[in-house]
């Protein structure tokens, strides 16, 4: 069978990750990648701007016996406050957060400002993956912002992938894949 985007999003990320890998969850919702970026980093900074998502995730973080991760009530288009570091691997959920109110949702300038900087600050041979929910309202527009983003980042510097589903309904998600080369 073969992998759902979600899947791949980790699987992408894993291989350059090691136990001194500095990461983030840009949108930490319910802790998924959060805790799966816990387990295979040094340290992770994880965002997300309902407390509910901080208090979720902290929950788990506890359960899994994880203390690496900087749980930060905050819009990941901040992260240049927080983060100094070069990042090895990042990882961004946009949409909405499914069992909360759906009327939070990310927004095309925020997380463009927030791409923008963690390209910036991405470490050679650094991942960043992308999942993109665009089934609600303002989903289209801000897939087209990041996707028109994405396709303009120079080629002799970063490797800008697709995985998606092509003969599926109701707007499935689908993962956009950054890979920063090393420069010679």
């Amino acid at each position: 069978m073969m992998k759902r985007p979600l899947e791949c999003s980790h699987d992408f990320l894993k291989e350059v990750l090691d136990s001194q890998s500095v990461t983030l969850d840009a949108t930490m919702g319910n802790g998924n990648d959060t805790v799966f970026l816990a387990k295979r980093s040094h340290k992770v900074y994880a965002f997300d701007v309902q407390r509910k998502a901080l208090e979720k995730t902290g929950q788990r973080l506890l359960a899994e016996g994880l203390n690496n991760v900087d749980l930060i009530l905050d819009g990941h288009e901040n992260l240049d406050r927080y983060i100094s570091e070069s990042i090895q691997a990042a990882i961004f959920n946009l949409g909405y957060l499914p069992s909360a109110d759906k009327a939070i949702i990310t927004k095309p300038h925020t997380t463009l400002q927030a791409i923008d900087k963690v390209i910036k600050r991405l470490a050679e041979g650094g991942r960043l993956a992308i999942m993109i929910y665009y089934g609600h309202e303002g989903g289209q527009m801000e897939k087209d912002a990041v996707l028109d983003y994405v396709s303009q980042l120079d080629q002799k510097a970063y490797t800008v992938m697709l995985y998606q589903a092509l003969n599926q309904v109701n707007t499935p998600p689908f993962l956009v894949m950054v890979e920063k080369l090393p420069s010679f």
